[in-house]
């Protein structure tokens, strides 16, 4: 198998194709709520190591669809699941691998998304109101890859996001939230994707995340805690996003990845010799594809999809 340096790329994609079949698996059951998004990972995951190919995409493309409520424009995690903003945007990233927004009625999606804006600029889940600065990037992102950012108001947005910045220079869930590397790739991809990123302390930002890396290499999401795979793309794409990536050390982050890998049957765990899951296989190639490791595509930083799906998206014809 070689060195443990090495990425297992043809077993991380078995263990994705075949996960995706087992659909009476314990992982497929827990993952039951968030098929939409287990797919976004999976797939995008594929994508990366130059393996879309290795499955149907007419297939993949009819079952999204097939958790599409054309009554209210958004998705739900599975067939018959509520709408949620969550899943809206794993369906129309997915469509977006394929190139397949065609298949979509646009303006009623982003109209869904568009209803989920409240008054003070932050963005509910759902009908049911929960606000979090989570739904403010997945909301602005749905919208910017379907070109219909102008449907909201963006400054008011902006300025929600902003409420929700740190002494720290970090990011919450909501004002005096507590900084959280996933909430700050949110509300760092959120304002990347408005251009706004001038809101920023780089520098305090910067350092916040680079105190993220562990002795064993890892990244955690917030101090005092374990490292855990999934933080090297939280971390590594907001660093990347206001240009202090360089601050922290590549090669024993890459190291801490390859260590999670299952190289016989393939998937990447949160940390070395725990059992794999497709959020971790995910997170660790996508970090690894910010890293720019040989072989794996790059990656958009802001907008989670490949480089070369999001410049079809914004360099082709415009809708």
């Amino acid at each position: 198998m070689g060195e443990q340096g090495e990425l297992a790329a043809e077993q991380h994609v078995r263990y994705i194709v075949t996960a995706e079949k087992k659909k009476d698996s314990f992982e497929s059951l827990v993952m039951e709520h968030l098929r939409a998004s287990g797919a976004y990972w999976g797939l995008t995951t594929l994508d990366l190591l130059h393996k879309l190919h290795a499955v149907d995409s007419a297939e993949v493309v009819d079952w999204i669809m097939s958790c599409y409520h054309p009554e209210s424009g958004g998705f739900g995690g599975n067939v018959g699941h509520d709408p949620h903003v969550l899943y809206t945007l794993s369906a129309v990233q997915v469509l977006c691998l394929f190139d397949r927004l065609d298949v979509l009625d646009v303006d009623k999606v982003a109209d869904y998304v568009t209803g989920l804006q409240n008054e003070d600029g932050s963005f509910s889940g759902d009908i049911w109101g929960e606000v979090d600065t989570r739904f403010s990037y997945i909301s602005i992102c749905t919208l910017s890859l379907l070109h219909r950012l102008h449907k909201i108001n963006v400054d008011k947005a902006v300025e929600y996001i902003v409420s929700c910045k740190n002494l720290d220079g970090g990011f919450g869930a909501m004002p005096g939230g507590e900084s959280h590397a996933g909430q700050i790739f949110c509300c760092v991809g959120a304002l990347a994707i408005t251009g706004s990123l001038h809101h920023i302390d780089r520098d305090l930002l910067g350092w916040w995340l680079c105190e993220r890396q562990c002795r064993d290499g890892g990244l955690n999401g917030r101090p005092e805690k374990l490292a855990d795979v999934c933080y090297s793309w939280w971390v590594l794409s907001s660093l990347i996003m206001i240009d202090r990536v360089h601050w922290i050390d590549k090669e024993k982050l890459a190291k801490f990845i390859l260590n999670c890998q299952d190289k016989e049957n393939g998937g990447i765990s949160d940390r070395p010799d725990n059992a794999v899951d497709i959020y971790h296989t995910y997170f660790g190639v996508a970090g690894l594809s910010l890293m720019e490791y040989p072989g794996v595509k790059p990656m958009d930083p802001a907008y989670a999809l490949p480089l070369d799906v999001v410049n079809r998206i914004f360099l082709s014809k415009q809708q």
